[in-house]
C-alpha cells in the first residue's frame, strides 16, 4: 500500500519546499478570540462607567464619551475630558481641539482612524472646567483598565489632566513633556510620552513649537517599533 505521507514529502522535496509537517492542529481562532475578549471587556468597562453613582460630571452631561478610533491600534491617546461638542456627539476630540489634533496627526503621517482615543473623564465637566483631582482620581481607575484592554505599544498623554491621572500631581507638564517614560499598569509596562493638549495650544499658540518637537519624537518611536499607522 502506498504511503501518502512519503509521497507528499517527495513532492515537496521535488519543488524545494521548506515546509515542515506537524501533526499539531493549527490554531486559526486564537487572534479572533483575543479580539472578541477585548470587545467584551470594552463593553463591560463602558457599562461600569455608565453605572457610576454620585458623580457631578455625569449629572450635568448629555452623553458618556467613551472612545473613538481603532481598538486594535498599537497607539493610544489620552486627553482630558469632553467639551460641549464632544458631549453632544458622544465622541472625543470632535471640536476645535479635535480639528487641531487631526492636523497634528496628519503632520506626522498618522491617520486618526488608525489610532485609539479616549479621555481621563468620560463626562463633560460643567462649563468645560478642568476636572478636579478627586474626579481625576476616581476616573483613573477606569482609565487604567481601558489602557490594559487596548494594550498599546505607545501611550500618548495629552495635557496635565492625563499626566495627573497616570503620573501624579507633583510633575509639571512644561518640564516633563517630550520625555519617554515607562508606567506600569496591571503588572505590564507601557511606553509613554507626555505632550501638550491641543486645547492648550489653541490658547497658547506660541507653544506649538514644543508640541512639534514631541510629535517628531513620537514619529521616530513609531518607526523604531515598526508600528503601522
Amino acid at each position: 500500500m502506498v504511503n501518502k505521507e512519503i509521497l507528499n514529502q517527495e513532492f515537496l522535496k521535488s519543488i524545494e519546499s521548506e515546509y515542515i509537517f506537524d501533526n499539531a492542529p493549527i490554531n486559526r481562532f486564537k487572534k479572533n478570540k483575543e479580539n472578541d475578549d477585548a470587545s467584551e471587556r470594552l463593553i463591560c468597562l463602558k457599562d461600569k462607567i455608565k453605572s457610576i453613582q454620585d458623580c457631578e460630571l455625569k449629572k450635568f452631561a448629555k452623553n458618556l464619551v467613551f472612545s473613538d478610533g481603532n481598538p486594535k491600534s498599537q497607539i493610544m491617546i489620552v486627553g482630558e475630558g469632553p467639551g460641549e461638542k464632544e458631549d453632544l456627539l458622544g465622541k472625543p476630540f470632535v471640536g476645535e481641539a479635535g480639528m487641531l489634533l487631526n492636523k497634528m496627526l496628519n503632520a506626522i503621517k498618522i491617520k486618526r482612524e488608525n489610532i485609539y482615543i479616549t479621555n481621563v473623564v468620560n463626562y463633560r465637566p460643567p462649563n468645560n472646567r478642568k476636572p478636579e483631582f478627586s474626579e481625576i482620581k476616581r476616573y483613573s481607575v477606569f482609565l487604567r483598565e481601558h489602557i490594559s484592554i487596548i494594550n498599546p505599544k505607545i501611550l500618548i498623554l495629552m495635557g496635565s489632566t492625563a499626566m495627573e491621572a497616570l503620573l501624579g500631581q507633583k510633575l509639571k507638564i512644561s518640564k516633563e513633556r517630550g520625555k519617554w517614560k515607562e508606567i506600569i499598569i496591571n503588572q505590564k509596562t507601557f511606553i509613554t510620552i507626555l505632550t501638550f493638549h491641543p486645547a492648550y495650544l489653541l490658547r497658547q499658540p506660541d507653544q506649538k513649537k514644543f508640541s512639534w518637537e514631541d510629535l517628531k519624537n513620537i514619529r521616530k518611536k513609531i518607526d523604531e517599533l515598526n508600528i503601522k499607522v
